[in-house]
C-alpha cells in the first residue's frame, strides 16, 4: 500500500545518476520533496513526464523542495538517459536490492520488475502531504503536482 496523506513518508538512501547517495530524511527541516516513481529511463511517457519537468524546472523544485526521480533502472542507463535529455536533477536508482524503495511506497510491480508511476509530496518533517498513483500506461499530469507545491508552499 502506498503511503497515505498525513502519514511519515518511508525514508530511503539511493544513488544518483552520478553516483552520489541522497537519503530523503536529509531534507528534513530544510526542503520538502517531490518524490515521483517511474518504470522506465528512455520510454515514451517518461520520457515526456521529465521533459516536461525539465522545461519547467522551478516549479518542481527550488529552494522550497527536491525533485527525486526514482526508477529500478541500473544508475548507468539513468546517467545516459540524464545526459541525453538534459535532465539536472537526481534520478534515483533503485536498482539493488530491486524496486526496495518502490516496494516500501507500494508501487513496485514486482512481476514485471519496475516502478508504477506514483507521486508523493513529503514535506519537510517527512509527512506525505500529497499521495498519486497511476495505472501502468497512464501519464501523469504535472499540474496537480504544481497546485500540491504551491499549497504545500502557502501552508
Amino acid at each position: 500500500m502506498p503511503p497515505e496523506v498525513g502519514t511519515e513518508a518511508p525514508d530511503f538512501t539511493l544513488k544518483d545518476q552520478n553516483g552520489v547517495e541522497v537519503t530523503l530524511s536529509s531534507f528534513r527541516g530544510r526542503r520538502s520533496a517531490l518524490v515521483v516513481f517511474y518504470p522506465f529511463a528512455f520510454s515514451r511517457i517518461c520520457t515526456g513526464e521529465f521533459s516536461a519537468v525539465r522545461d519547467d524546472l522551478g516549479s518542481f523544485q527550488n529552494d522550497d523542495v527536491q525533485l527525486l526521480a526514482v526508477s529500478c533502472d541500473h544508475p548507468f542507463a539513468l546517467k545516459a538517459w540524464s545526459e541525453a535529455q538534459g535532465y539536472e536533477f537526481p534520478l534515483l536508482s533503485d536498482f539493488w536490492p530491486h524496486g526496495k524503495v518502490a516496494a516500501d511506497y507500494g508501487v513496485l510491480n514486482s512481476g514485471a520488475g519496475f516502478a508504477q508511476r506514483g507521486t508523493f509530496l513529503v514535506d519537510r518533517e517527512g509527512i506525505v502531504r500529497f499521495a498519486e498513483v497511476n495505472a501502468v500506461g497512464e501519464a501523469r499530469d504535472q499540474n496537480g503536482w504544481r497546485r500540491a507545491v504551491a499549497a504545500l508552499a502557502r501552508a
